[in-house]
C-alpha cells in the first residue's frame, strides 16, 4: 500500500509546476523536498499514519487543481486595491524582493557594501 501512496505523491510532484521567479520560496520545490524526506526508502517506506498521509495527499490535490477557486469563483480577478494576479506575481518575484531590500538599506550601508572588499556579514564578526 505504501508503494501506491509513493507513486501518487511522485505523480503529483511531476504535475506541480516550479516557479523559477520564486527561488527558494516555491511551493513546488518545497513539496518535492518534503516528499523526498517522507519517502526516504521509496516504495518500501513504512507509513506510520496512512490516514494522515491520504488526507495530506487529497489536500494537496485540491490545491493543485484549484478546487476552491473553481467552487467559489470570484467576480473580478483583482484585489480590493485593484492589483491584478500578474502584478502580484511580479511583485513577489525574488529579484524584485531583493531590489526592495536594497532600497531599504541606508545610503552609507550601500556605499560601504559597494566599495568594501569583504562581505557585510564578515564585518559583524
Amino acid at each position: 500500500m505504501a508503494a501506491s501512496r509513493y507513486r501518487r505523491f511522485l505523480r503529483l510532484c511531476e504535475e506541480w509546476p516550479v516557479e523559477e521567479t520564486k527561488q527558494q520560496r516555491d511551493l513546488g520545490s518545497f513539496l518535492r523536498q518534503k516528499v523526498a524526506q517522507a519517502f526516504r526508502e521509496g516504495e518500501n517506506t513504512p507509513i506510520p499514519d496512512p490516514e494522515a498521509c491520504d488526507q495530506m495527499y487529497e489536500s494537496l490535490v485540491r490545491i493543485h487543481t484549484n478546487f476552491y477557486k473553481n467552487k467559489y469563483p470570484r467576480l473580478k480577478d483583482t484585489t480590493f486595491t485593484g492589483v491584478t494576479v500578474e502584478d502580484c506575481r511580479t511583485i513577489l518575484a525574488t529579484d524584485i524582493l531583493r531590489q526592495m531590500e536594497d532600497r531599504k538599506k541606508g545610503m552609507w550601508k550601500r556605499l560601504r557594501e559597494k566599495f568594501s572588499a569583504k562581505k557585510p556579514e564578515e564585518d559583524l564578526k
